[in-house]
């Protein structure tokens, strides 16, 4: 397919190698020319490709690649490898795309870093260059808040070492268990719950240590979900993953596997048609994707949402309340609207976590319910999720609503609606 071809062409997709050969069967049948088949857009260097036949991205993406990565080919670009290879993990690559402040130079070159740097080329063409209070900016750039602890803080505010039954693996609830694959992440999350463990290297993906969490699992017959987390999950090449969830798969008391993400967004060129076929083998499977703003959702994660729901994935959305960044109720609709086009479900909003130096990004509680309550009956059902706290040492995630109920009159249950109005609802006791 060369650019500027007099050709007419048209362009199918098929899901499988069984389904593409009885494409071709078909069209050949028809008498239509193949002129090529291409798998998995693995496309090679200075492939040269019609607009109609690019992957969509932004206008702020394209901008970026024009002004940062000129030479890059759409082959490349889309190629989830090279966006790993080509993660930003250091300063002088950091300044050389964005004009840093005062505050983010020096959290950069304090001695002691807390958590890594890490930032794919493609989730930086969404960070503002030059406005460090931009929401994006603020989640994936270094603070020197992120060095201040404060009252009821801890390295690790959930308790999930003291839940810790092997290496890997907290059994906290009884008929679940988290499954830490490795703690390896594409882009770090300046405010993540565990940054005691990403990226350091402590926690590796080696065959060892999976088979230990696989045999707790497999002798635990009252475990029936097991979530699939880390680092994420799908950061694995997918002859390992492939291999985690074959092995589940085959344990019977495992009716559910989950896997915690934020890959679809960060890095949405992972999501490729190998990947979905892989997944789509070990239903019921379902997956939990972590958004934080409206912006992040753009055509490049739409086509990743699409794949993925296509396959028979349901996908829920995990998104932590941050001050500065979705913390207003027009912000927080917005994102809810653009999930629910994606055909991902708003399932939860947490309260940040905690953790050593997280000041800076939590909001009171009550930002948290005055935001629900601004969503409950201002917007569909399904567009809201649940606000939790994950307690402290280990209590789990425990939901928190607005007061819908006002009280009692004799037999009346007194209830309040969206509009603070109040209403009885006949309730003998």
């Amino acid at each position: 397919l060369l650019a500027g071809s007099s050709r007419r062409y048209s362009f199918h997709e098929a899901a499988s190698a069984a389904e593409g050969m009885a494409l071709l069967k078909r069209l050949g049948g028809e008498g239509v020319r193949v002129a090529c088949v291409l798998l998995d857009y693995n496309l090679p260097d200075g492939t040269a490709l019609g607009p109609r036949f690019r992957t969509p991205s932004s206008a702020v993406t394209r901008a970026f690649r024009r002004a940062h990565y000129p030479d890059v080919s759409d082959g490349d670009w889309n190629d989830w490898h090279w966006q790993l290879r080509h993660r930003v993990r250091r300063l002088a690559e950091l300044e050389r795309i964005l004009v840093l402040s005062a505050d983010e130079r020096a959290a950069l070159t304090a001695d002691g870093a807390t958590l890594p740097l890490g930032i794919t080329p493609y989730y930086l063409s969404l960070v503002a260059a030059t406005d460090p209070s931009q929401p994006l900016r603020r989640t994936v750039v270094p603070s020197s808040a992120e060095r201040l602890r404060s009252p009821g803080e801890a390295v690790d505010p959930l308790g999930e070492e003291g839940h810790t039954a092997v290496p890997g693996l907290v059994h906290r609830y009884p008929d679940r268990v988290l499954f830490l694959v490795h703690d390896f992440c594409t882009t770090y999350c300046r405010y993540c719950t565990r940054s005691r463990k990403v990226g350091h290297g402590e926690l590796g993906s080696s065959r060892g240590n999976l088979l230990a969490a696989i045999e707790y699992i497999r002798e635990h017959r009252e475990v029936r979900d097991v979530l699939l987390s880390g680092g994420d999950p799908l950061s694995l090449a997918d002859e390992k993953l492939g291999w985690i969830l074959e092995q589940l798969r085959a344990i019977p008391h495992v009716e559910l596997l989950r896997i915690g993400t934020k890959v679809p967004v960060v890095l949405p060129q992972r999501i490729t048609p190998g990947l979905t076929r892989l997944l789509r083998r070990f239903h019921p499977l379902w997956m939990s994707v972590h958004f934080t703003h409206p912006d992040e959702c753009t055509p490049e994660v739409n086509r990743a949402c699409t794949r993925l729901a296509d396959a028979g994935i349901p996908l829920g959305s995990q998104t932590v309340l941050l001050r500065g960044v979705n913390d207003d109720v027009p912000t927080m609709k917005r994102l809810m609207h653009e999930l629910i086009k994606l055909r991902v479900r708003p399932y939860y909003l947490y309260q940040c976590d905690p953790i050593v130096g997280s000041a800076h990004f939590r909001t009171p509680v009550a930002k948290g319910l005055e935001i629900i309550a601004g969503l409950r009956g201002h917007t569909s059902g399904y567009a809201i999720p649940t606000y939790v706290i994950d307690a402290p040492g280990g209590g789990g995630k425990i939901p928190l609503l607005p007061d819908y109920v006002v009280g009692r009159d004799g037999d009346d249950l007194l209830l309040k609606n969206y509009e603070g109005n109040t209403y009885r609802y006949t309730d003998p006791g």
